[in-house]
This record gives C-alpha cells, structure tokens and sequence, in this order.
C-alpha cells in the first residue's frame, strides 16, 4: 500500500489508558504528563484545543462522558463537549455536525463497536470525519472499541477459547479510516491472539495491530505509527505468508497458517505500513 496525502492524525488506545488522573506517590508529574490522555491533547494542539468525545458505543453515555470531562479538566483542558449520539439520525444533526465542525479533536469511548458502525457508519458525521481527518491537521482519537471501528474490516467479536477454529470471530465494517489495518484491543490481557490471526488469515493483504491496554499508536498519513504508553504492541505481517488454508476449511476446524511475521513493539518504536519497516527506540539501562 502507498500512503497518501492525509492531514489528520489518528490515536487508537488499546482500552483502560492512563487519564493521568490517579495518585502516584512516584514521580506524580512524571505520571501524568506521561498519560495517554495527554497525548491526545498534545497532538489536538494543546489545553485549549476543542475536544468532542462521542460515547456512542458506550451502554452508560452519561456515566463515561462525566469521566472522560473529568479527565480532561484535570489535565488543563476546559473546552470539552459530549456528542451523545444514541440514534442513528442524530448523526446527521445539524447541530452536532457543527460541533465536530469546530473541534480539533474527537474522541470515541470504549463499548460496542457495532455501534458506531450501525450509528455513525455511512452518515453525514461519518463523511465529515472523514474528509476533515483527510484533508485538515484534525485528530481521532479512540479507546477499546472507538480504537477497533477506525479499520475498514473491523472485528466485532470471538472468544479467546475458541481462537484459531475458523469462524471463531466476527467481522463487519467499521469507519474505514485506517484501511490498511485490522485493530484489536485489550490485547494481552483478554488472550485475543487467535483472533486476529484469523482476522489476518481472512484479509491477508492487511496488517493486524494488537493493543495492550494503556497502550496506542498515534498514525501520520495513513502510513506510519509510533507506540505510546506502558505497554506492548503486536504486529501481524502477512504479507509473506506461504500456506493459509483459511479459504478452504469448514467453520469450526483449526486453521494453519505458515510464515506469519509477529512483531513485539513497546513506546515510541515505530512502524512504517507500505514498506513494513520497523524502529526501534533505543533502550538504556540504568544499573
């Protein structure tokens, strides 16, 4: 895949982030500065940059909206509006519509998936989104499954019990905003290895991009992402795989799958999609 010219950043967080809100007896500025949370602002422009969060996917709206307007008071940021989108008609309110207009940056909560798909998905506020993240420095930012409806082909679900049986997961569409990957959250401690796999084994001409918790990517021009946050990132690469039998099986069978590259990335290691290069940040240790 060629990048292509987009303007806008995209920060999808693997679930549970760090608002930078909790007590730390160590180092508590270190600890919030170091927030994913903050990292959303700094990349929307700073304390006052115009934030709108959407708990669309949320089943408590109100509840998560409170908390995320919490957070972000207490790192320094007032201008803070909810978009409670319920209904899919209200995202082609024209008031809404203007608020995301404004902002610098929007902000999907954790939940379902499939409802943002079903609420916002094909939209007026689906299109708006999209052209401003295509065609402005405006940022979308996503937690848990706000991170897993940026992908065009998006997982809806599939237990980690059943995992590596084809058909063990649920695909459906998502907002398509980075097409190239397949995202997945709550990575290592929900055991979704094997789902992703099969999500790869399914469209082999994808990335697969499993995020631990407290842990995202910010991604420039639909190309390139940085690691952020206490945890761990893992790659798929199936681009050169030699044996994938997912087509041919039945619903229920094992699959196999020969010469899948799994990539552990941790913060600021980079990674690179049309030409599946990787950076690694250099590690000192202090004895």
């Amino acid at each position: 895949m060629s990048s292509e010219n987009v303007l806008g950043t995209l920060i999808p967080i693997g679930g549970n982030e760090d608002k930078g809100i909790e007590n730390s007896k160590l180092h508590p500025l270190e600890f919030e500065e170091d927030g994913i949370l903050s990292h959303v602002v700094k990349e929307a422009g700073g304390e006052r940059a115009k934030v709108v969060v959407i708990p669309t996917a949320s089943s408590i709206p109100v509840e998560v909206s409170d908390h995320y307007l919490e957070a972000f008071d207490r790192l320094g940021s007032s201008h803070i509006t909810i978009a409670d989108i319920r209904k899919r008609k209200q995202s082609d309110d024209k008031d809404i519509l203007a608020l995301v207009e404004q902002a610098d940056c929007v902000m999907f909560s954790g939940g379902d998936q499939s409802k943002i798909a079903k609420k916002i998905g094909g939209t007026k506020l689906h299109s708006l989104l999209a052209e401003r993240y295509r065609t402005e420095p405006f940022v979308i930012a996503g937690t848990s499954a706000g991170a897993m409806a940026m992908s065009e082909e998006m997982i809806t679900g599939g237990s980690a019990q059943e995992s590596m049986l084809k058909g063990a997961i649920g695909m459906s569409k998502g907002l398509g905003l980075m097409p190239s990957l397949i995202i997945d959250t709550h990575f290592i401690r929900r055991g979704r290895f094997g789902r992703l796999a099969e999500a790869v084994a399914m469209h082999p001409t994808l990335i697969g991009v499993g995020l631990a918790e407290d842990t995202g990517l910010i991604i420039k021009n639909r190309n390139k992402f940085k690691v952020i946050g206490s945890g761990m990132v893992i790659v798929f690469d199936p681009s050169g795989l030699t044996h994938n039998n997912h087509p041919i099986l039945p619903d229920g069978t094992p699959m196999s799958m020969c010469h899948l590259s799994v990539h552990i990335l941790a913060s600021n290691d980079e990674f690179t999609v049309d030409n599946r290069t990787i950076k690694v940040w250099p590690l000192t240790v202090h004895l």
